[in-house]
């Protein structure tokens, strides 16, 4: 990378730069690889945060079929995190995870995890989990709130059966002939998964993120604190792919101690370690077994650090020096938090990252934890909340007695409760890689670059002022 015309003598943020178009020879977006090549094996340079209203195993399956990877919180209990890695290596890297209900539930649980929008849907089982029919989301527009579910099933919905789809071309052509956008993937009379015209069509441009085996990656959390050395084995023989030791100041003690205990392991995985926002920080971590350093220090919507304690670093900034100095290492950072557009993930890369940290802008999309709320506007939404919140410590040290727990609390920081709303448009994660890919691919071709490693070589990042940024935005109302 390299500023034009001027070198800042000061941090800055995303906001405070933009890419400078140069001479290029890609000539359509869809010539563009964007796979990391950071050792995670993944296609897509995105990451889900480790965060309790963000990555949950539907999410972390839904991102590695697309070429991502999700990166499951470390507040999870570790049975239940064993229990989270096994539910993903367990979906189809071909086919979308069903939602699945019983005959007896109603519009209105159903309603609590799908919106009625198109390209969803809903598989019905019985109690010994025999497959009694399918039901388009849409459907539940319509439909009376305690209606059951099992009384919404008309006849069949039509099947397509996994023998017959050599390819997601052939998927998009059968579902086109069939004038259908939903339908339930069968095989040998067993339904494995459903399909979508959109996910048919979003399988002939993505490859899925799978390890040796052919099952979805996925990542997981560890605290640096009790005994890692059994954490990580034990989320390893579970099957994890990448093991991500966090904490919210990465460059300590108890980080390079717990780092040496896990890389001497042998484990064979990449080991990811942060946050931090240093050169100094990076060599010291490298040095005591991490392959990628998590990178960002208060930059995240839902982080008061930087109110609270003045600790921080503006993130282009931060992301830059970390990735230089990762780079003369031999290892890779990830850029985690303070993207608000897909602008934010392209100058991330450009300064260096192999793959950028999105967390409450994936918070509101169907497949987050949690359940969709509604307003009294009827806008759907889902709770969000940060990681030192009081929401968040509690639910993390749930197990301690009642005084252990108010000392935990009594200096929890960050937001409880965030409303994040599904975008009508987009309500999807899919939809979201959708939006952000596009814009990132863009942006490989402005700079001429037709991979990750071109675009960090190639990328012209110039500084804009405040009035600079404003006139990018789309006004929002007509002259």
């Amino acid at each position: 990378m390299r500023f034009y015309e001027a070198v800042p003598n000061h941090d800055l943020t995303y906001s405070d730069v933009f890419l400078v178009p140069s001479q290029s020879a890609v000539t359509s977006r869809l010539d563009v690889s964007l796979a990391p090549g950071d050792g995670t094996g993944t296609t897509l340079p995105i990451v889900s945060a480790n965060m309790n209203s963000v990555t949950g195993p539907r999410l972390a399956a839904a991102l590695a079929r697309r070429g991502g990877l999700g990166v499951l919180p470390q507040d999870m209990h570790l049975q239940d995190l064993d229990a989270a890695i096994r539910w993903v290596k367990d979906q189809s890297p071909r086919f979308d995870t069903p939602f699945h209900f019983g005959p007896d539930d109603t519009v209105q649980d159903a309603l609590r995890q799908v919106p009625p929008v198109d390209g969803q849907g809903l598989v019905i089982r019985d109690s010994q989990g025999e497959y009694l029919g399918c039901i388009v989301a849409s459907r539940l527009a319509s439909a009376l709130p305690d209606a059951k579910l099992g009384d919404l099933i008309h006849g069949t919905l039509a099947s397509i059966d996994a023998d017959d789809v050599d390819g997601p071309r052939r998927a998009f052509d059968l579902m086109t002939e069939a004038d259908l956008d939903f339908m339930p993937v069968m095989h040998h009379g067993a339904v494995i998964g459903t399909l979508s015209r959109k996910s048919a069509l979003r399988s002939t441009l993505y490859e899925s993120a799978v390890d040796t085996s052919g099952r979805l990656k996925v990542a997981a959390a560890v605290g640096i604190n009790g005994d890692v050395a059994a954490k990580a084995k034990a989320l390893a023989v579970a099957g994890v792919d990448v093991l991500v030791l966090d904490t919210a100041h990465g460059h300590q003690q108890g980080m390079l101690r717990a780092l040496s205990i896990v890389a001497d392991l042998g484990l064979g995985l990449p080991i990811v370690a942060g946050n931090v926002v240093t050169a100094d920080a990076v060599a010291d971590l490298v040095g005591a077994g991490a392959n990628i350093l998590k990178v960002g220090v208060g930059p995240g919507a839902m982080c008061t650090t930087r109110m609270m304690t003045a600790v921080g670093r503006p993130q282009f900034s931060a992301v830059l020096e970390t990735a230089a100095a990762a780079r003369d290492a031999g290892a890779h950072v990830w850029a985690d938090g303070g993207v608000r557009y897909p602008r934010d993930v392209a100058l991330a890369l450009a300064a260096g990252a192999s793959a950028v940290m999105i967390g409450s802008w994936f918070a509101g999309t169907i497949e987050a934890p949690g359940t969709l709320n509604t307003d009294s506007q009827g806008a759907l939404y889902k709770e969000s909340w940060g990681m030192a919140s009081t929401k968040a410590v509690r639910d993390r040290f749930d197990r301690l007695d009642a005084y252990e727990l108010a000392r935990k609390t009594l200096f929890a920081e960050g937001i409880s409760s965030s409303k994040i709303y599904l975008d009508p448009l987009r309500p999807s994660v899919e939809d979201l890689l959708d939006m952000i890919t596009s814009g990132v691919r863009s942006s490989f071709t402005y700079a001429g670059a037709s991979t990750l490693t071109e675009f960090h070589e190639r990328a012209l990042v110039g500084i804009q002022s405040a009035a600079g940024y404003e006139e990018g935005k789309a006004l929002p109302v007509s002259w």
